[in-house]
């Protein structure tokens, strides 16, 4: 099964950076134009233990799927960074960078967005984190693990 994952305010706390970025420095309107913003971001509690979970997992082949920074031409460099600096050297050759989520086939999206990257045009199932039914990562895990034992993972 093949399982897409948002970094942005999924994996790494985006939101929680440009926030305390603002408060820092209000003249700066978009933080996240500054270099080190994407390579220091801070990791979403319990997504990089999931996602390694995932990773060991014969069921799962998860990918990261972030989209650009327009802002920030580093930000594909920095989210390499990020992502090798908290899953290892490996698992960058698993990221994916696109602007148009919609365009990649899989058969699950978890992403904090329901649109706008082309996520309503995804294929496959389309897990909304931090909605209601998916608050956090202990709720994605729970529905991943229910899935597996119910047989629906091909």
């Amino acid at each position: 099964m093949i399982i897409y994952i948002d970094l942005d305010d999924v994996l790494c706390d985006y939101s929680g950076a440009f926030n305390h970025a603002i408060a820092l420095t209000p003249a700066i309107s978009f933080p996240q134009s500054q270099y080190g913003f994407y390579a220091n971001l801070e990791p979403i509690v319990s997504g990089i233990d999931v996602v390694n979970k995932l990773r060991q997992s014969a069921l799962f082949e998860p990918y990261i799927l972030t989209a650009p920074s327009i802002l920030n031409p580093l930000s594909y460099t920095e989210k390499r960074v990020w992502v090798e600096k908290h899953f290892g050297l490996e698992f960058t050759q698993r990221l994916i960078i696109c602007d148009n989520k919609g365009l990649l086939k899989g058969d699950i999206l978890i992403d904090d967005q329901v649109s706008g990257r082309g996520q309503e045009h995804f294929a496959g199932e389309l897990i909304h984190y931090g909605s209601e039914q998916y608050p956090d990562w202990r709720a994605i895990e729970d529905y991943l693990v229910r899935l597996t034992t119910k047989g629906e993972v091909r």
